[in-house]
């Protein structure tokens, strides 16, 4: 007996013609059971209809055409690249893109950022000059010394100046720590392609100067304190034992320094945090001892790369440098005497120091743009600021701000604005407001 076709009444009496089963129905027979592309589905057509004659896939009414379905399969929601308004892209962050981000930075805020640097390299080259020039003068003294008095008397003046070169250090350190924070303004706002100008950014960064001298001056004052503990414990090691304290010197010198080491990236973002978050001293450390936990390596290996960039670039512009000063002190000074010797001293002395502060300044402000690139990630990663940029992004608030801050939009306003699309969101997802 043949299967009753699909869509046909049984017969009469409830049951279908044939034999009686078990199960209380009749089984098709083998040869007549319907084809794999003809089968029918529960509650419709078929879903994959075989290919009609002619070549034309006859279709049913209000049915897609065989084959994938629109959009991604299975369901899943379809990729869309995070966007890119500014100098990076919003979410985290890859190594080549943090180097990229901060050479775009400083050209796109130049005189805010390479102006910033150039004063406080300017201030340094100055007191570098002079303690220079004094230790020039200071060496042609000596050579005059006959006598253990008139060396003794002589002592006096160059403890002085190596104290002056050890008080510029610290001071070039000082600024340099305080102008790494006003230097994340023009950063933070390159994210969302905002230029800043030289006194927006010192406005801006105004509310922070007061934690930001804070903070400069007790990360001075601790390694200030640190390396004079070290250089103590040292004498007194050599006091006690002689020579032999070089086996205790040695690993506690190297110990020393990778314990700073450590401690300077742990707090190394303390700076950022108290410019764009309106953080205190205290607050400021602690946020960026937090940031930087689970990521030191990681830290470590972008900064000590970009140390070692900076270094080659900084050496490679002073080798010219050197060179028209030995020509220069050739044309000028043929046979040397010691005012020719002064003069051309001084001469080469004001070149090689605008030309270090050129040269430190354009460093400088690009080692501060990796700082606060470094910043921005690290709260992407931790804190989801990539999905309030974003927010900032399409609603456009507080175009004079610094983004990253206290957030400006609250929870009730309208997002995305005027029922707009809502960023690297597939159709039909939509975040919380």
């Amino acid at each position: 007996m043949s299967q009753p076709e699909h869509g046909r009444n049984p017969p009469p009496n409830g049951q279908p013609a044939g034999e009686n089963r078990p199960n209380g129905g009749n089984q098709p027979q083998w040869g007549n059971q319907p084809q794999w592309g003809n089968q029918p589905q529960w509650g419709g057509p078929p879903g994959w209809a075989a290919p009609q004659s002619g070549g034309q896939n006859q279709n049913y009414p209000g049915q897609p055409a065989p084959g994938w379905p629109p959009g991604a399969p299975y369901g899943q929601p379809l990729y869309v690249a995070p966007p890119k308004p500014g100098v990076i892209p919003l979410r985290p962050l890859q190594f080549g893109e943090i180097l990229d981000g901060s050479f775009q930075t400083i050209r796109r805020n130049a005189a805010s950022m390479f102006g910033s640097a150039l004063i406080v390299q300017a201030i340094g080259a100055v007191f570098i000059g002079i303690v220079t020039l004094g230790m020039f003068q200071l060496s042609m003294s000596l050579e005059s010394v006959s006598s253990e008095a008139e060396f003794a008397d002589a002592m006096g003046p160059l403890l002085a100046f190596v104290a002056g070169t050890l008080g510029v250090s610290v001071l070039i350190g000082f600024l340099g720590s305080v102008l790494q924070g006003v230097l994340v303004v023009p950063v933070s706002r390159s994210v969302l392609n905002r230029r800043t100008g030289f006194k927006q950014m010192w406005k801006l960064a105004g509310p922070g100067i007061l934690p930001l001298l804070g903070v400069a001056a007790l990360l001075t004052l601790g390694g200030l304190l640190a390396a004079a503990a070290v250089i103590g414990i040292a004498i007194l090691l050599f006091t006690a034992m002689g020579p032999g304290a070089l086996l205790f010197v040695l690993p506690l010198g190297l110990g020393s320094v990778v314990v700073f080491v450590w401690i300077g990236l742990k707090l190394m973002l303390a700076p950022a945090a108290i410019v764009v978050e309106g953080t205190g001293v205290y607050d400021g450390l602690l946020r960026s001892w937090n940031l930087t936990k689970n990521n030191w390596w990681r830290i470590f290996g972008i900064t000590l790369v970009v140390a070692i960039m900076v270094g080659i670039i900084a050496q490679i512009v002073q080798i010219p440098v050197s060179l028209a000063s030995a020509a220069i002190g050739g044309v000028v000074a043929p046979h040397p005497d010691p005012d020719s010797m002064t003069s051309t001293l001084v001469l080469t002395t004001v070149i090689s120091t605008a030309i270090g502060a050129l040269v430190g300044s354009v460093t400088f402000a690009f080692q501060a743009s990796v700082s606060s690139l470094i910043y921005m990630d690290l709260r992407m990663r931790r804190d989801g600021l990539d999905v309030e940029l974003m927010r900032l992004m399409e609603t456009g608030s507080d175009p004079d701000g610094i983004p990253g801050g206290p957030s400006t939009v609250t929870r009730n306003s309208v997002w995305p604005p005027n029922g707009g699309p809502y960023p690297s969101v597939p159709p039909g997802q939509q975040p919380q407001a």
